[in-house]
């Protein structure tokens, strides 16, 4: 059973975007934000005016920084998805990110991994929202960046065709 996903800070950010960082809530059983992902956040305030609603809404999950091991670093991630996946390491927690890299290293070790598009998903198919297209194009519209045929097919498969 898995305790806790640990956030990136592209999910948070995206979700923050769209105004839904409820949803996160909702479909994550324990919430962990290690604190190079909520650096990386503030560093884009001055940029973003929806970067102060995610930092403000993560400080509640943040939690310092681990050590990062070998095995992890050896990938030449950022700070904040190599932390991500230390924390996953360590117990039974998802990753929570959208980086292609950072997902192959997750993959690699056997974890488990959700990223923007699939909470979304996820959302829909536990009836947390009514339909996920609209929020799937919301999510584009902000940076979210997805092949567009995995998103009809990923649409698809939670019962939404074209």
């Amino acid at each position: 059973m898995i305790d806790a996903w640990v956030l990136n800070a592209s999910p948070l950010i995206l979700y923050a975007r769209v105004d839904r960082l409820d949803i996160i809530e909702q479909l994550a059983p324990g919430i962990i934000v290690p604190l190079s992902v909520l650096v990386e956040v503030k560093a884009g305030m001055h940029k973003d005016s929806t970067a102060k609603d995610a930092v403000n809404w993560a400080s509640r999950f943040e939690r310092s920084d681990i050590p990062v091991p070998p095995m992890v670093e050896r990938w030449d991630l950022g700070a904040g998805e190599s932390q991500v996946i230390s924390f996953c390491i360590q117990g039974r927690r998802w990753a929570v990110l959208d980086d292609r890299m950072a997902r192959r290293c997750v993959s690699a070790h056997g974890l488990q991994m959700i990223g923007s598009l699939g909470m979304i998903l996820r959302a829909k198919r536990l009836g947390i929202i009514e339909a996920a297209r609209p929020w799937v194009y919301k999510l584009r519209e902000n940076g979210m960046f997805v092949d567009a045929e995995l998103v009809e097919r990923s649409l698809v498969a939670v019962g939404e065709p074209k």
